[in-house]
C-alpha cells in the first residue's frame, strides 16, 4: 500500500512526496481510513510508529480552511509540542496551514497571537487550560487529538484534560493515541469519545530486531572525544551521526573533517543542489560519515549504513526510532549508538520504555582497546600490501644502519603513530558508575511519583477548579455550556 491510495489533496500529497514517505506504517495504515471516515478512534501504539502522520495527514486533508482554529492536538511536553507542530506545518505547507504551539515557560501574549492566526494548535494541558479558563482564547475545534494519553496521565494531567473538554462543544471528532491502556485512560475514552473505533499496534512492530542498541554515559564536555573514540574503535564503513540542530551539524561536520574523517553535513538550510550532492556522495560510498538533523534524514533511503550515532538523543521516541531505522536494513545487522549525559538519563529511560527494546549500557574503550582493535586491521593491510621497488631500496638502506628486528619495530611504530588515538585514556562512566546512576534515578522517580499522587492544583500555582463529575463531551446530542 502507498500513501497515494488515500487520495489526499494534491497539495498534501506533494508534501508527503517531499518528505520521502512511500508506504504507510502499520498505525497509519489502520488509523487513517477510520479518521478520514469522520469516526472517533482510540489507537494503542507506541511512540515511534508514525502516529503524528496517522492523525495529522487525514486532519489536514479534511480542514475547511475557512478561518479560525479547526484542530487541537494535546501532548504531554513542550518538546513534543514543538515536534508535532513542526511536522504538521511541514505537511501542510502547500495548503497554507499555520500552526501554533502553546506551552508553559513562554510568552502568553505571543502564543495568543499565534493561536489567532492558526488552523492547528498543538498544546500542553496546563498552559492550554489556563488560556481557556481565563478567556484568553475562544475556539471551537472540529478535531481534538490526545497524543501520548498515558504519559499525560503519569504526569498528573488527567483532571486538566477532563476540564479542557468542557470548553469544547459537540459534535467534534476526537482521536486518542496511547502506548498503554490503563483503566483511567479507558474511562476517559468513554467520557470524551463517541462510539470510537479501536486500533492496536503491537510493540514488536516498532523497532527492527536486527539493530543492536547501545548507549554510553559521558560528561557534556566529553561528547566530542566520545564520538571520535567510538568512531576509531567501531571503524564503521558507512555511518550517520544525528544532531538536534542545524548549527550542531555544521560545527560537527567541520570538526570531524578537521580530524581527517570523510564527513559532510545535511540540513534544511542547505541549497537543494548541495543536499543532493551530499546524498549522492553518501550513496556512492564517496563519503563515510553523514551528519544530519532529523528532518533532513526523513525519507533518506541509503543502503548499507552500518552504524547510527546519536550525538544527542532526540527529545522523543518517535525520532529515535526514525533515526536508528537508517541502519539494519534488508535483513542486515546494524548498530545504533547513543551518547548521553546523566542529565539526559530520564529521556533515555523513557525512550527505552516506549520503543519496547533493550538499550544496553557500554563503556567507552580506552586507548589500549582501540590500539588492539587496530592491530588486526593493520595486520590485514600489511598482508595485502604489494612490495614496490622503492620499498626494497629503502629497506636495503635501513639494513646498513639497523638489524632486521629493529627495522620491523620502527616501521610498525610509524604505522601506530599515524593512527594516533586522540583524547583522554578514560572517557565517560564505567559500569559501576552507570549502575549507581540507575539506582539514583530509580529512587528519585519513586519520590516524584509519591508526590504527584498527592498533588493538587494549588501545587501548580492556580486554584483547584470545581468539577461537577458528569461525563461531559461524550454525547454528541448533548449541548454543553461553555464557561467564559
Amino acid at each position: 500500500m502507498t500513501f497515494k491510495e488515500f487520495n489526499f489533496k494534491d497539495q498534501l500529497q506533494k508534501a508527503i512526496d517531499d518528505a520521502g514517505f512511500k508506504e504507510p506504517s502499520p498505525v497509519q495504515k489502520e488509523a487513517m481510513p477510520i479518521v478520514l471516515e469522520g469516526k472517533d478512534i482510540v489507537a494503542q501504539a507506541h511512540t515511534g510508529t508514525g502516529k503524528t502522520a496517522a492523525f495529522g495527514l487525514p486532519i489536514l486533508n479534511m480542514l475547511s480552511l475557512d478561518g479560525g482554529v479547526e484542530a487541537v492536538v494535546i501532548v504531554p511536553t513542550r518538546e513534543l509540542a514543538t515536534q508535532v507542530s513542526d511536522e504538521i506545518f511541514r505537511f501542510g505547507k502547500y495548503l497554507g496551514i499555520n500552526t501554533a504551539t502553546v506551552y508553559g515557560g513562554s510568552s502568553y501574549t505571543r502564543q495568543i497571537k499565534h493561536v489567532k492566526n492558526a488552523a492547528v494548535v498543538v498544546a500542553t494541558p496546563g498552559r492550554f487550560l489556563d488560556l481557556l479558563s481565563n478567556g484568553q482564547i475562544n475556539i471551537e475545534p472540529k478535531f481534538v487529538v490526545l497524543d501520548e494519553a498515558d504519559e499525560m496521565l503519569d504526569m498528573g494531567f488527567l483532571d486538566d484534560i477532563k476540564e479542557i473538554f468542557t470548553y469544547f462543544d459537540a459534535p467534534r471528532q476526537t482521536l486518542m493515541f496511547s502506548a498503554t491502556m490503563p483503566p483511567a485512560i479507558r474511562e476517559l475514552s468513554k467520557t470524551i469519545l463517541y462510539r470510537p473505533e479501536f486500533v492496536t499496534i503491537t510493540k514488536n512492530e516498532v523497532t527492527n530486531v536486527n539493530i543492536k542498541q547501545n548507549y554510553y554515559v559521558v560528561k557534556e564536555s566529553e561528547r566530542d572525544d566520545a564520538l571520535i573514540r567510538l568512531m576509531d574503535f567501531k571503524n564503521p564503513d558507512k555511518s550517520i551521526v544525528f544532531c538536534r540542530t542545524k548549527r550542531e551539524v555544521d560545527r560537527l561536520s567541520t570538526f570531524l573533517s578537521s580530524k581527517g574523517y570523510s564527513a559532510k553535513g545535511l540540513h534544511g538550510d542547505m541549497e537543494q543542489r548541495q543536499r543532493e550532492e551530499v546524498i549522492r556522495a553518501f550513496k556512492r560510498n564517496d563519503l563515510e560519515i553523514l551528519i544530519a538533523t532529523d528532518v533532513a534524514a526523513r525519507g533518506l533511503d541509503v543502503q548499507n549504513v552500518t552504524h547510527v550515532f546519536n550525538y544527542h538523543i532526540p527529545f522523543d521516541s518517535e525520532s529515535y526510532v526514525h533515526r536508528i531505522g537508517r541502519t539494519g536494513r534488508a535483513g542486515k545487522d546494524g548498530l545504533a549508538i547513543s551518547i548521553v549525559t546523566p542529565h539526559e538519563f530520564n529521556s533515555l529511560k523513557k525512550i527505552q520504555k516506549n520503543v519496547g527494546s533493550q538499550l544496553e549500557s557500554k563503556v567507552i574503550p580506552n586507548i589500549a582497546d582501540v590500539q588492539m582493535r587496530q592491530k588486526s586491521s593493520m595486520l590485514d593491510k600489511v598482508a595485502k600490501q604489494e612490495i614496490s621497488d622503492l620499498a626494497r631500496d629503502f629497506v636495503d638502506d635501513l639494513k646498513k644502519e639497523f638489524v632486521d628486528e629493529d627495522i620491523a619495530l620502527k616501521l610498525a611504530s610509524l604505522m601506530y603513530s599515524a593512527n594516533d588515538i586522540a583524547g583522554s585514556d578514560k572517557i565517560g562512566m564505567n559500569s559501576a558508575e552507570v549502575e549507581r546512576l540507575f539506582e539514583r534515578f530509580k529512587n528519585d522517580d519513586g519520590k516524584k511519583r509519591g508526590k504527584s499522587r498527592n498533588r493538587g492544583y494549588n501545587n501548580r500555582g492556580h486554584n483547584k477548579r470545581r468539577r461537577d463529575g458528569d461525563s461531559r463531551g461524550g454525547d454528541r446530542n448533548r449541548n454543553h455550556n461553555k464557561r467564559r
